[in-house]
This record gives structure tokens, C-alpha cells and sequence, in this order.
């Protein structure tokens, strides 16, 4: 495992729409880029154990989303899916990348959906040649957030924030993941990290509005999958307990020729439940398209 500390001096800050947002990237930068796009309430570091394995393959790109993990976390911020996508353009834009692929996860799935969103209206200056998402909230009829989010979300949201602890944080991770892949102490302890830097838990209740900004925005980024021409591909848990099964049987209900690998055994966070499975099966829908 590459530790947070590893991580970090790996990477590097970059000013970004006057904020400082944490960045890496590597692989050879001739070869296809691929933009790595992490969840809620984690960080970029959710990719550490397929990091290898992609920039083998590709020009891997990733940061951590204002909010999140080593960026800044502004308590005065809005936290509109819109904006961490302008953040992503932004900084692909300054690296010269006009054609990328994107993976993606929990809250990354939703920033996909508005990047994607944006080329099938005519708005993007660079091109997404493919999306693979994991599992997230793709439909907001089909998620299932935990009581914490429900409570983040809610007016008491400050409060609920204030009151979280390592030890609950672990309960939640630990009933997301699979049953036969639990988060290892590890992992808990470096999510925790990610989480609480720079003052994260106050900003937890504001993140959380992107459950809400799902049910306003439904119609353009389910349709950004829907109408896409790309290549689309679904990698998920079932056993997720918040967008698993339920959402693979609404994704295959929706998406025309529908291209899914079921994990049977794994949970919300495939990618560190089973990362060279997750690589395995990425790298072969990859494979596919050439």
C-alpha cells in the first residue's frame, strides 16, 4: 500500500480558481490520458492500489476535489458538482490534454456526468473518449445514503459533523464494504487522515448538497449517459448497500446496450476492496476499444 505520506510527496499543489488543490499524476504523458476521479468522502488516494497498474498503461491524472483530502476546504464555498468540474477542465487545460478517458467513483460519478454532460451539449473545448463509472449515484431514485448523510444533509448537518468520530467513521466504512472485504485498519486510518486535514469535518454538511444537486440536475446527466456516443462502462459492488445491486438493475433498465461487470463479492469501494480485480476488469474494457 502507498502510504498517505508517500502519496503526498508523489504529488503536487496547484493553484487552481484561487484555491489549492492537491494534484498527481504519471505514466508516460505520449501514451492515452486517463482522469481519475475520487469519491465522497474520501480522497485521490482511493487509487493507490490500482495506481500502478494504469500508469502502465496510461497518463494518469488525478487531483483531490476542493473539499477533500489535502486541497483546501473554504467553509464559504458553495460545493456545486459544477465547479469541482471546472476545477478537473481547468487543470486539464494546463497540463495541454484535449482528449481524455475518465474513471470514476461515488461523487466522481456525478462530476463525470456533468463533464460528460457538457460534450453531448457542445460546451467542452477538450474530448471525453470513454467513462467507466463505479459504484455511486448515478440515479438519485436509486440511492440509498446512509443515516449520517440523511442527517448531514438535514438542518442539523453543522452539528452531525461535530460529532463524528474516527470509531463511527470506521462503523460507516465498514458497512459499505463487503462482507468478505472489510476496509483493514490501515485504510481506515488514512481515510480518516484525508478526511479530517484541514478542518475537514466542518465541511462535511456543505459536500453533502450534491444528493440534493442530483435530484436538480437528474434529466441532464442521466441523459449525458443515455445520449452519450462514447463508450460507456459500468464497474460495480453488489453488495454495496448504497448504490449496489439496486443500481445496477436501474443502470441496465436505463442504458441501452448497457456494458456492466458485476463484482458479486465487493461492496462500495471496489477499487480498494479488490483493486487488481477492479484494474483487471478496467484495463479490459480498455482493451476493447482499440
Amino acid at each position: 500500500m502507498i502510504t498517505l505520506s508517500e502519496w503526498q510527496q508523489q504529488g503536487q499543489f496547484e493553484q487552481i480558481n484561487g484555491r489549492q488543490i492537491f494534484t498527481r499524476q504519471a505514466g508516460d504523458k505520449q501514451a492515452p490520458a486517463l482522469l481519475l476521479i475520487h469519491g465522497y468522502p474520501s480522497a485521490s488516494w482511493d487509487w493507490e492500489g490500482m495506481w500502478h497498474a494504469l500508469t502502465q498503461h496510461y497518463y494518469v491524472i488525478t487531483l483531490d476535489m476542493l473539499g477533500f483530502g489535502l486541497s483546501d476546504k473554504p467553509k464559504d464555498a458553495r460545493y456545486l458538482i459544477s465547479e469541482q468540474a471546472d476545477i478537473f477542465q481547468v487543470f486539464l487545460h494546463k497540463l495541454g490534454v484535449s482528449e481524455y478517458h475518465i474513471l470514476a467513483h461515488d461523487y466522481g460519478d456525478t462530476v463525470a456526468q456533468d463533464l460528460l454532460a457538457r460534450q453531448v451539449d457542445g460546451n467542452s473545448h477538450t474530448h471525453i473518449a470513454s467513462v467507466c463509472f463505479l459504484n455511486g449515484g448515478l440515479f438519485p431514485e436509486t440511492h440509498k445514503p446512509l443515516l449520517i448523510q440523511k442527517l448531514l444533509l438535514s438542518p442539523l448537518g453543522p452539528l452531525m459533523a461535530k460529532l463524528i468520530n474516527k470509531q463511527k467513521f470506521a462503523t460507516s466504512l465498514q458497512r459499505i464494504f463487503g462482507p468478505s472485504t472489510p476496509p483493514d485498519p490501515d485504510v481506515i486510518d488514512t481515510l480518516w487522515q484525508l478526511l479530517t486535514h484541514n478542518n475537514g469535518l466542518a465541511v462535511m454538511h456543505r459536500l453533502i448538497s450534491y444528493m440534493t444537486q442530483r435530484q436538480q440536475h437528474r434529466e441532464r446527466w442521466v441523459g449525458a449517459i443515455i445520449n452519450s456516443t462514447i463508450p460507456i462502462k459500468l464497474i460495480a459492488g453488489a453488495l454495496d448497500p448504497i448504490s449496489g445491486q439496486h443500481m445496477i438493475d436501474r443502470y441496465r433498465q436505463l442504458i441501452p446496450n448497457a456494458n456492466i461487470t458485476e463484482m458479486l463479492t465487493l461492496g462500495h469501494y471496489p477499487q480498494i476492496e479488490d483493486a487488481d480485480a477492479i484494474s483487471t476488469a478496467y484495463l479490459q474494457f480498455r482493451q476493447g476499444l482499440e
